[in-house]
């Protein structure tokens, strides 16, 4: 039923999904001022480099990574407008120096956690979706045991000191890649400078991004600062380059901005992404009973795949189609797909679909074939 697989090796393009490694095994690889580190792979969680990496501690205002994300969901489903009190706008610490009846929407308060650190806007979010501090910790929490954050226990909403509120660097680098998914978030995050709508009193308010290294490291997308006497300076960061996603994350590190260069440099330097960029991909497939004899399938941009440093030699493409198909069938159609392996598994994948409908052959069509073909027959 098939052609003969088109096997060729592929020393361009591909990634594979690593396995996770234990924390404890690449330590000794980057040498940091953090009292806990880790860099993963966004992608598939793989730990690269790690440094008490399962040690629980305070996380200061890293912790809005998850207030700012449950707030855009939240506004993803109703943006709704929320009126300052004045308990939300005497609120301790950093701010978007929010005042008593100030209006505003959810993503509007995220945009202020997640450039400024508004403890302001974390606790007036809280409120506003969970009634209080308090309901809106148990919202988190049942988030983080959804993203396997087994070490983890928020208590506030701000990351503000708090008997029982504490993460581990690892735990922290799972919800950080779940966040950076949330487009709304990485537009955020992502950015130097945001903008907030305010509806009353009407006004838009710039606020420019704590996280330095946004203008200092190639790549980078985000994320979010922390600092508290309890926690000392934390930093959750993430990179993207070539099609491979990092996030690093460094808990109670002196020198932070310069540990997360050594591990996003050195998590780069582990892993390689290559596309399974199909768009250009034309092959011809017979049709059986069509109105055509054949049709094309085509490829598109399947994305990247992550592989390991030293596999992305060893990656096979491998074209799977049919000898023929039959008719009829739609525009679109899936025919067949390029694989992508390593090692005998496949990695990745793009469907190789028909570029055209093909109708179902007439009577009429296939008595003059026959015909056709009688005379070629007899004519050689």
């Amino acid at each position: 039923m098939f052609k003969k697989c088109i096997s060729i090796l592929c020393s361009f393009c591909v990634a594979v999904v690593g396995l996770a490694l234990p924390v404890s095994a690449q330590e000794g690889a980057v040498s940091v001022s953090a009292q806990s580190a880790v860099v993963i792979n966004a992608d598939n969680g793989q730990v690269l480099y790690g440094k008490n990496a399962e040690n629980k501690q305070a996380m200061a205002s890293t912790t809005k990574i998850m207030t700012a994300l449950l707030t855009l969901e939240e506004a993803a489903k109703d943006n709704r407008i929320v009126t300052v009190s004045e308990q939300v706008a005497a609120v301790e610490g950093s701010s978007m120096y929010l005042n008593p009846g100030d209006r505003l929407s959810l993503k509007d308060l995220a945009v202020g956690m997640l450039t400024v650190s508004g403890n302001d806007a974390a606790y007036g979010a809280a409120v506003a979706i969970s009634g209080s501090e308090e309901a809106f910790a148990q919202r988190m929490n049942a988030r983080a045991k959804e993203l396997g954050m087994e070490n983890t226990n928020f208590v506030t909403a701000s990351g503000l000191d708090a008997d029982g509120h504490y993460s581990t660097a690892l735990d922290m680098a799972k919800l950080a890649a779940a966040a950076i998914e949330n487009e709304e978030f990485l537009a955020i995050c992502s950015q130097p400078q945001s903008t907030a709508a305010f509806v009353e009193p009407p006004r838009t308010q710039t606020y420019t991004n704590h996280n330095k290294l946004l203008g200092r490291y190639q790549g980078c997308i985000g994320l979010k600062t922390g600092f508290t006497k309890k926690a000392g300076r934390c930093l959750v960061s993430a990179a993207e380059r070539n099609g491979v996603r990092l996030v690093a994350v460094t808990l109670n590190a002196p020198d932070d901005w310069n540990d997360h260069i050594k591990m996003l440099d050195y998590g780069f330097s582990q892993l390689y992404g290559v596309s399974m960029d199909e768009s250009g991909a034309v092959f011809s497939v017979d049709v059986v009973g069509g109105m055509a004899d054949t049709v094309e399938a085509v490829g598109s941009n399947g994305g990247f795949v992550t592989v390991n440093a030293a596999d992305k030699d060893n990656v096979k493409r491998v074209v799977l189609l049919p000898d023929f198909t039959y008719a009829p069938f739609p525009q679109g159609t899936q025919l067949g797909k390029v694989v992508y392996m390593l090692n005998g598994e496949e990695i990745g994948s793009v469907p190789l679909i028909a570029a055209q409908a093909v109708e179902q052959q007439t009577v009429e069509r296939g008595i003059l074939r026959k015909i056709k073909d009688f005379f070629e027959n007899l004519f050689g």
